[in-house]
């Protein structure tokens, strides 16, 4: 199948990115995003979030007359939808962003289309999203009911990209791609390929689905033991980063890096769709989860320690993403420490955050965002909670009146 028209629906992360692979193959993309903003900067050749090589792409894309973007799906041969999956109270998967993607595009099928969800999501979702298209659009045939003779085919393809990497890693790494079907699947496969140079490798929708939990999972348990190592080398007066280097001296060890909690979209939230999947198998997983999420409360805890010895601290936060050299805040551990130390009043809070411009809305009134050089002269307590290139440069004699709290260990 030739694939002449690819639409993309969400242009985040994953959604722009993906969209600029395929035109980069000279496909014609239709990128649909609910953000105005979005597609007005991407209509102008222009990206609206931060990762190395896409503003290239994009303005290249956009110039040759292979990407454009709208607020309205529009007609393809192949959709990929690829719309946040967040959690809902007591950590329950929410499918809206998936259903109304699906709503949005029913409309503007036709028969021998493929809809692949990219998405990160809960077992069964795959299904559910052709169960939505399927009612929007009774003159078409869906797997769940025709099988392989479907008018529509539907597959779950998850993306696995580290932010930052994102260009690179879409075009080398290996793809999962679970069809409904088996011919869903092929399809799939054949258009990944397009730009896909890693192995693109065939199961069905529930596995793949699964997988891409799986993989999440694994890395919160491992991160949580490094979070949970360094909590325990802190009441036992042990130098977390040295044991750390010291141990994985072995050969068959590999212990990670500890940090102030875990965030972005994949690892703080797709560990508990397993959890609300088999509460009560997934004993491992909740528990990591536990300690990755109270590992901010430590941090916090650690640094009002040191804001008791001040009559009118000055705290000095560095980094609010979740990971460094990016500028991606969801669920950020980061956000979370700023701001309970803010509304607590812990302290007068400067905010260092060198890849953004403008405070996120949990922040904004209650902080400062200024420069590097501006928040160190001011700060009594420097907490480092993104290792971003910008602060390795840090002169370690500015830093020697401080008291520091270096979630990281850049300065260990």
């Amino acid at each position: 199948m030739p694939f002449d028209v690819v639409s993309i629906i969400g242009l985040g992360y994953i959604g722009l990115p993906t969209a600029a692979a395929f035109a980069a193959r000279r496909k014609k993309v239709i990128g649909v995003d609910v953000s105005q903003r979005a597609v007005d900067t991407i209509n102008k050749g222009e990206i609206h979030i931060v990762e190395p090589e896409l503003d290239m792409l994009v303005h290249a894309a956009v110039t040759q007359g292979y990407l454009r973007a709208t607020q309205t799906p529009e007609p393809a041969d192949a959709f990929l939808i690829a719309v946040p999956t967040p959690f809902c109270d007591g950590n329950k998967p929410d499918l809206s962003y998936i259903e109304a993607a699906s709503r949005s595009i029913a409309p503007a099928l036709k028969k021998g289309d493929i809809v692949v969800l990219e998405s990160t999501s809960p077992v069964g979702a795959t299904e559910k999203m052709s169960a939505w298209l399927a009612e929007c659009r009774p003159d078409l045939t869906f797997p769940q009911h025709s099988g392989e003779q479907s008018d529509i085919r539907i597959a779950h393809c998850p993306e696995r990209v580290l932010p930052g990497h994102v260009i690179r890693e879409l075009v080398q790494n290996d793809r999962v791609i679970g069809g409904m079907t088996r011919r869903c699947g092929e399809l799939a496969r054949e258009l990944y390929q397009i730009f896909v140079q890693g192995d693109c490798i065939l199961t069905d929708a529930r596995t793949a689905e699964m997988c891409k939990l799986s993989e999440n999972a694994f890395r919160d348990i491992n991160i949580a033991y490094a979070n949970e190592l360094s909590m325990i080398c802190d009441r036992l007066d042990i130098n977390v980063w040295e044991l750390i280097r010291l141990a994985n001296r072995h050969p068959r060890v590999s212990i990670l890096q500890p940090g102030p909690g875990v965030g972005g979209h994949c690892i703080a939230v797709d560990p508990w769709f397993i959890v609300d999947s088999a509460p009560e198998e997934a004993k491992l997983i909740r528990a990591a989860r536990g300690v990755n999420d109270g590992k901010p409360h430590y941090v916090i805890d650690q640094t009002k320690r040191l804001a008791a010895r001040f009559k009118a601290p000055v705290i000095a936060c560095l980094g609010l993403a979740f990971k460094a050299n990016i500028d991606d805040l969801r669920e950020s551990p980061a956000i979370d420490i700023v701001n309970q130390l803010a509304d607590e009043k812990v302290a007068d809070i400067v905010v260092v955050e060198p890849n953004v411009s403008v405070l996120p809305d949990a922040l904004r009134g209650k902080v400062e965002l200024t420069s590097l050089a501006s928040a160190i002269e001011a700060a009594d307590i420097v907490l480092l909670l993104v290792d971003h290139r910008e602060f390795k440069d840090i002169n370690r004699r500015r830093l020697q009146s401080k008291l520091l709290v270096d979630t990281r260990g850049l300065f260990a």
